[in-house]
């Protein structure tokens, strides 16, 4: 019989000395349950995929009746395949009338890879803008406009003709001219640090860009589904991209991803050559039959506003003077707090009191607080009170 544990070691390609290698015996809700019958709170929702909480009903229910009709049957685009135009109507149907074609992929990555192709593509434009701090993905495209040298530098030389601008910075997007491509960013900086665009400063990019023909592109892989509050983030802003990249929540835990754009923009992929963007299990039916069936569950329960809701509890209970801040939007929010060992120490702490947190990429003081939107009332107090008792128990050395 083969030992999981050693086989996890000893086989499966490790990306860290120090994974935490719980070892799932099974999920429901808001729940992880271990092998040796522990259980946790997944207060990260498997970083922001796990909005429906873990195991939903509905969605077991919609993979369970689709691969009983059929898994994979032609590359995407070519077969008329029902759970690819059931997500894709609803989808749309919430959606401004410039984001109505939708094209899917297996990820994040894969989605913000297809944009800043389709985005090339359509301007006949080679240069890019993205922003520092951000972070788009690990493929060489999305590392490429992804805005942290430590992650960029091993992987040298990337996409020529990127350039990096300061988020947030107004006096900076003169720069944005009419030999640009597309602007790439997060409304939301995710593993930068949980840091919203300033609203003006998003309403100027957006007239610059289309002062200048150049394709703006939303990263909202983290920040959609309901996450921040809304549908997608850039719905609080009243700014509205040329394309729109999502994944994460999308598939209620099935991997899907897709972006968005016009039916203009999108003729590009039609034409010099015919199939010049191709996915084989883009779009897989038996994930879009999960995601068709997560998106209804989210606009049925309106679980938008149960983030609405998350961010409330969170930010009247959470305040301590060893708090630096929590920011963010509905539950996509990051807890600042003032050194890497107090940040380290109050996520063990909850780790051994069956919480599971954790930092984001860009920032070893920074907790993520991304809870799933079915949490209850309970679930989620409970869960502040032992947070709150972890950052008092261990105070800053400054």
């Amino acid at each position: 019989m083969i030992d999981n544990k050693q086989a996890f070691f000893n086989h499966i390609a490790q990306t860290s000395d120090s994974p935490i290698a719980l070892e799932i015996s099974h999920a429901s809700g808001p729940f992880l349950y271990t092998t040796d019958g522990s259980r946790y709170v997944d207060f990260i929702s498997g970083i922001a995929v796990s909005s429906l909480g873990h195991s939903h009903p509905e969605v077991v229910k919609a993979v369970q009746e689709q691969v009983a009709r059929h898994m994979h049957v032609m590359v995407y685009g070519e077969f008329i395949q029902k759970p690819q135009s059931e997500l894709a109507g609803l989808l749309a149907s919430q959606l401004p009338e410039s984001l109505q074609r939708i094209y899917f992929v297996n990820s994040g990555t894969e989605a913000n890879e297809g944009a800043l192709k389709l985005a090339k593509k359509a301007t006949g434009r080679q240069r890019m803008i993205a922003f520092r701090n951000s972070y788009h993905g690990d493929t060489h495209g999305a590392l490429s406009v992804t805005g942290r040298d430590v992650y960029r530098d091993p992987y040298l030389p990337l996409l020529p003709g990127v350039h990096f601008l300061d988020f947030n910075a107004k006096d900076q997007i003169e720069q944005i001219d009419e030999t640009v491509a597309c602007v790439i960013l997060e409304p939301i900086q995710g593993e930068g640090g949980i840091i919203p665009a300033d609203v003006n400063w998003l309403k100027s990019l957006r007239e610059r860009c289309t002062e200048t023909g150049t394709l703006l592109i939303f990263d909202e892989i983290q920040s959609g589904f309901g996450r921040t509050g809304k549908l997608f983030a850039f719905m609080h802003y009243g700014v509205v991209p040329d394309i729109l990249c999502m994944a994460k929540a999308m598939g209620g835990g099935m991997p899907i991803g897709a972006f968005a754009s016009s039916d203009q923009i999108f003729e590009a992929f039609k034409y010099n050559p015919p199939l010049n963007h191709v996915t084989t299990f883009g779009g897989h039916p038996v994930s879009a039959a999960a995601s068709h069936a997560g998106l209804k569950v989210l606009l049925r329960d309106k679980l938008a506003d149960r983030a609405v809701i998350i961010e409330k509890k969170v930010k009247e209970t959470l305040k301590d003077p060893f708090i630096t801040e929590v920011r963010g939007m509905g539950a996509m929010l990051g807890l600042q707090l003032k050194t890497f060992d107090q940040t380290r120490q109050v996520v063990e702490y909850c780790m051994e009191r069956g919480i599971l947190l954790g930092w984001t990429l860009h920032s070893n003081t920074l907790i993520r607080l991304a809870p799933p939107l079915i949490i209850s009332d309970e679930v989620l107090d409970d869960t502040l009170k032992v947070i709150l008792e972890a950052i008092r128990r261990f105070p800053p050395e400054m």
